[in-house]
């Protein structure tokens, strides 16, 4: 008996000429305006239950036989999502530090859904490669970082952070990781007891575990302490373990904290570490004219991550990963089959991070910055 035997066919097609488009487009983004419009008046959030929105979904239905109306469709889900989410671009809206989303980046979403551009390869997507490339000059230019480094737009703060700790990972261990793996033993990271715990995913998806995570008591403010992370690093020394990072924060998550990033970078180069900042929360910072002292730093870290979703309204997802030397991205995360041979004269993202197939996100890009007057507008 053929496996298929006895399964209904489902069809639905996808197929759409350019008036049907052009009508519901024309009706989705009447939708989407009146929603901004109506934002206001509206609750925060429903405050339903699990079971109530599996309700409203009516989550228990199998899979349809037939596809639906795409106007009934749209409809349906435009109901869903407005009279059933939380809404982070609320005025009243304190819960978290996920930004509303500028206007300018659905209609970006928009466009760049309708190219589907593919940014893991420079072939695949001339155009969008270089908005990206671009857009993290602009970010690294906020930042006062160099603008000559490597760089890649990735889902979050997570992510972001991860493919800086695997190209330090790769850059300091003293041997080839990524073909020795980490047998050899012994690295060590360091930061602070306030850092995010994306580092705790990054130990554990390196291969080094949560057990090579020294985590540095802080001071009154809640500030790594700078005594206790060079006794730290120089007890691992001594017993014979391999320091490779140190991490410090701009923007903890509790309190806002800034770790003391000029004196980190300083004792990174007394022991030849690999300086990373995480400034997920707090990182954009830096390009205010009141910047704190204590970002003064960022611009000599190794590499950094930031949050363009947070402080930059952009849509999710959009972290983005800095790192100074570009070719430290391509040593931690490229490999080349005869099928990947793309040549270098550009840069094809997937050899920077961990993905293949990279979205082309020019919501990221949908915002502007008057540095003078300080403002993300």
């Amino acid at each position: 008996m053929h496996e298929t035997e006895g399964l209904e066919q489902r069809q639905s097609s996808l197929a759409m000429n350019s008036g049907e488009f052009r009508l519901l487009g024309h009706q989705m983004v009447d939708r989407v305006a009146d929603f901004l419009d109506s934002l206001p008046g509206r609750r925060v959030t429903p405050g339903e239950s699990p079971q109530q929105i599996r309700e409203a979904l009516d989550a228990g239905r199998t899979l349809p036989k037939e596809g639906s109306d795409p106007a009934k469709l749209i409809d349906h889900a435009a109901d869903l999502l407005f009279d059933h989410s939380l809404f982070n671009g609320h005025p009243r809206f304190w819960g978290y530090i996920t930004s509303s989303a500028a206007p300018i980046g659905a209609l970006a979403e928009l466009l760049a859904a309708a190219v589907n551009p593919n940014v893991g390869a420079w072939p695949l997507s001339p155009m969008a490669s270089e908005i990206e490339a671009q857009t993290i000059r602009w970010v690294a230019e906020l930042l006062n970082y160099s603008t000559d480094c490597g760089g890649l737009f990735v889902s979050g703060g997570n992510v972001a952070n991860i493919v800086c700790f695997l190209a330090a990972r790769q850059a300091k261990a003293g041997w080839d990781v990524r073909q020795k793996g980490v047998s050899h033993g012994g690295l060590r990271a360091y930061c602070s007891q306030e850092t995010h715990t994306w580092v705790q995913k990054a130990a554990d998806i390196s291969g080094l575990g949560t057990a090579a995570i020294r985590w540095v008591p802080t001071d009154d403010e809640q500030r790594i302490s700078l005594p206790a992370l060079r006794e730290q690093i120089a007890i691992d020394i001594e017993s014979g373990d391999k320091p490779f990072v140190v991490v410090g924060t701009a923007g903890s998550v509790s309190t806002g904290a800034i770790d003391p990033l000029p004196e980190m970078a300083a004792i990174c180069r007394e022991f030849d570490l690999w300086f990373h900042v995480d400034g997920a929360y707090g990182g954009f910072a830096a390009m205010l004219p009141d910047v704190p002292a204590a970002l003064a730093g960022l611009g000599e870290a190794h590499s950094i991550a930031v949050d363009p979703h947070k402080w930059l309204y952009a849509p999710l997802e959009a972290g983005c990963a800095l790192v100074r030397n570009p070719e430290r991205l391509r040593e931690a995360f490229a490999y080349h089959p005869p099928y990947y041979h793309f040549g270098v004269e550009a840069i094809n993202y997937f050899d920077f991070g961990p993905q293949n197939s990279v979205a082309f996100e020019p919501s990221r890009s949908g915002w502007r910055c008057n540095r003078s007057a300080g403002k993300v507008t």
